[in-house]
């Protein structure tokens, strides 16, 4: 004799083989457009989410003066080499403007309305500031400090003097007026990093240098060919989001 289906209670045996063939449809579906993918894929990579970027040149954000504040910090955080160009030639201030004019900016996409008290490290971030107000009044006490002690602002400092202060700010020796030294120079720190490693779409990495240095492939579609080969040089110069056929200039 037949066992009936068993059911979550009241919901019918229809509804269950009304859904079961809903869910064979779908994997069906996906599978036929998994083996149709043997060339360009047939969808728009980020049509959902698109990448924020802005079209406009120059500084969105920073003052001339600002910018070249943080040119000078990059261009010590990550100094030119035989490896590769230094963070300001690869455009870390430019991705730092571009990210500080859009939502990173402002944090919109967090709850910024509190209550913010004073946390331990492992608690992570706990700042009223959002990032805009974190730059301009990091930079404004920065150079504020500078000029009261060598008379000179940041960029005008000499290479070992900057290295020195920087030191200084990262391990919070050196106290800044209305803003943590430390958690300056961390944010700054992890901004140059990112600019510099990041795809060129968002203003660094240019020429995409860092991805060159590190033999990293870049935004590719599809790496199924390449799974089994281990510890080789697969020769895959890098490609950026801006470079996929089906990526439209400014989305």
């Amino acid at each position: 004799m037949r066992k009936p289906t068993p059911t979550l209670p009241g919901v019918t045996r229809r509804q269950v083989l009304t859904w079961s063939s809903g869910a064979i449809a779908a994997t069906a579906t996906g599978v036929a457009k998994a083996v149709t993918l043997t060339g360009a894929p047939g969808w728009t990579p980020f049509s959902d989410n698109p990448p924020e970027t802005f079209d406009a040149g120059g500084l969105l954000f920073f003052t001339d003066e600002e910018a070249a504040t943080i040119d000078a910090i990059v261009d010590r955080l990550i100094p030119a080499d035989e490896l590769s160009i230094g963070g300001k030639e690869a455009g870390c201030t430019v991705f730092i403007d571009r990210q500080l004019h859009g939502f990173y900016g402002t944090f919109e996409r967090l709850y910024m309305e509190g209550p913010f008290e004073q946390g331990i490290p492992e608690q992570g971030d706990q700042s009223p500031l959002v990032p805009r107000q974190r730059y301009r009044l990091g930079i404004a006490a920065l150079n504020k400090y500078c000029q009261s002690t060598q008379q000179k602002a940041f960029k005008d400092l000499t290479a070992s003097q900057q290295d020195e202060l920087l030191k200084g700010l990262e391990s919070g020796s050196i106290a800044l007026e209305g803003y943590d030294s430390a958690a300056f120079f961390a944010q700054v720190l992890s901004n140059a990093m990112e600019g510099f490693f990041a795809d060129p779409i968002y203003g660094g990495n240019k020429g995409m240098v860092s991805w060159k240095m590190l033999g990293f492939p870049g935004a590719r579609y599809d790496y199924r060919d390449y799974i089994g080969r281990h510890n080789e040089n697969l020769k895959l110069p890098p490609v950026s989001i801006a470079d996929l056929p089906t990526q439209k200039k400014g989305s």
